[in-house]
């Protein structure tokens, strides 16, 4: 299944001059845990809920000092939307990320999937296997 069949079209996203408030306030109204940085359409970090906890809290940094390109992972891994499902997972798991900005060949941002995504469809699958199981099972 491709990516673009997964992923959510509906990205947060912020300038790199977004305060930290700001992002804070983003990811409060949105119900999200990141922000996709962009400059234009074209994706160039990411700032996650940890990110604020670890780069600012933890390290007693002024919050009102601090922009969103002080803080965003500028190592940005994406994805294609074309790519399978299995090619975000690989992706994912070498990295390290929760999280992929979904992008087209141009390297536009066109959407996000996260681990909660693929786990929300691996579970559906699995719910499907259950009901061929329990269908052909004998009773009991």
């Amino acid at each position: 299944m491709p990516v673009e069949d997964l992923a959510r079209s509906d990205v947060v996203t912020a300038p790199p001059s977004a305060s930290v408030a700001e992002l804070a306030a983003t990811m409060d109204a949105e119900d999200v845990g990141s922000v996709v940085i962009t400059e234009g359409d074209t994706p160039r970090g990411i700032v996650t809920d940890r990110d604020l906890t670890v780069r600012v809290l933890a390290a007693e940094r002024d919050p009102n000092t601090l922009r969103a390109d002080d803080l965003m992972s500028t190592d940005l891994c994406m994805v294609e939307r074309s790519a399978g499902f299995y090619r975000a997972t690989e992706l994912m798991a070498q990295h390290g990320v929760r999280r992929l900005p979904v992008c087209d060949r141009d390297g536009d941002l066109v959407g996000i999937i996260t681990v909660d995504d693929l786990n929300e469809l691996l579970a559906d699958e699995h719910g499907e296997l259950a009901s061929v199981v329990r269908a052909q099972r004998p009773p009991y």
